[in-house]
């Protein structure tokens, strides 16, 4: 029984983890280069129901997950356009992008599925495949913890690609720099612009990725409620994770499980109150920020304006 417990939980932290780790991994890129990107959580809600609908549509989840990428991309150039060739606030940028996702996916919604504010569900074999289905015995300790949608997997190796591309290549040290000192950055070189555009817009696609690990694979549909601040909590989780891919992941690992206890406490049977359950992934969230916050260091030049001389 407690073996059985602590599988489901470390499986259900993985499967509640996952569309935070893509998140957090494009808020990384983006805030390394310099530029603040908290209209995640509205990419996150586009990505969802890009992926859902035109998983539908295509009746193939893979193809949803790879649209949502695509349409995240599109909405974190928007916000590169407005922050970096135009100088706008990057926070006020971003505040307007966590407006504008949910609200355009519900219009497409409505438009598409017959004035409903959510999708069909995609069914069973058109989710999101599991690679690792029938190789352990059915509800084995290792079932329950590995058997999860390729999602999480690829999630875990984007975070080993990102980590490489930012701290063992030229392009991570170019990001890097851009982020720390973009005057010294020119001087060298370096365009500040491109640079930027391209953090910014893969931020977009990352989280896009992470809208339709929720609507292609957990749930299988987009709903209204479906993100709920969960971009938010990417975001938080960057910070803890002080602006690193691998310290972003156990964040929102750590993030997953509150989750998944909130998912757990039904099961044993204890009178504690669902709403109360809720409120337990953003508390924690609230918590960490208000204790580790000062102690995090974000990158010097992060959400500053840069105008080439």
């Amino acid at each position: 029984m407690i073996l059985e417990s602590i599988a489901f939980l470390l499986g259900t932290t993985l499967m509640y983890a996952t569309p935070l780790i893509y998140t957090s991994l494009g808020g990384t890129i983006s805030e390394n280069s310099g530029v603040i990107n908290i209209g995640l959580e509205g990419i996150m809600f586009m990505g969802a129901f890009i992926g859902a609908g035109i998983g539908y549509y295509t009746h193939s989840g893979w193809i949803g997950f790879l649209a949502a990428g695509i349409v995240g991309g599109l909405f974190g150039l928007i916000h590169a356009i407005a922050c970096i060739s135009f100088t706008a606030d990057q926070v006020v940028s971003g505040i307007a992008i966590n407006f504008l996702g949910p609200g355009f996916a519900l219009l497409l919604s409505r438009l598409m599925f017959d004035g409903a504010a959510m999708t069909l569900p995609l069914p069973l074999d058109e989710k999101i495949s599991r690679p690792l289905n029938g190789l352990f015995q059915q509800n084995s300790f290792f079932d329950m913890i590995l058997n999860r949608y390729s999602t999480v997997y690829l999630a875990f190796l984007l975070v080993l690609v990102v980590w490489f591309v930012l701290y063992k290549t030229r392009l991570g040290l170019r990001i890097r720099s851009v982020g720390e000192h973009p005057e010294a950055a020119a001087t060298l070189g370096i365009n500040v612009y491109k640079i930027r555009y391209m953090s910014v817009i893969a931020s977009g696609v990352f989280a896009g990725f992470g809208g339709a690990a929720v609507s292609v694979a957990i749930v299988s549909q987009f709903r209204i409620t479906l993100i709920s601040g969960q971009g938010f909590i990417a975001l938080a989780a960057m910070i803890f994770g002080k602006w690193k891919p691998q310290g972003a992941m156990w964040a929102c690992l750590l993030f997953g499980l509150a989750q998944a206890i909130v998912v757990f406490m039904p099961r044993t049977g204890l009178d504690v109150s669902s709403q109360l359950l809720s409120m337990l992934p953003y508390i924690l969230t609230m918590v960490l920020l208000v204790l580790f916050v000062g102690k995090s260091v974000a990158p010097t030049a992060d959400g500053k304006i840069y105008e080439k001389l």
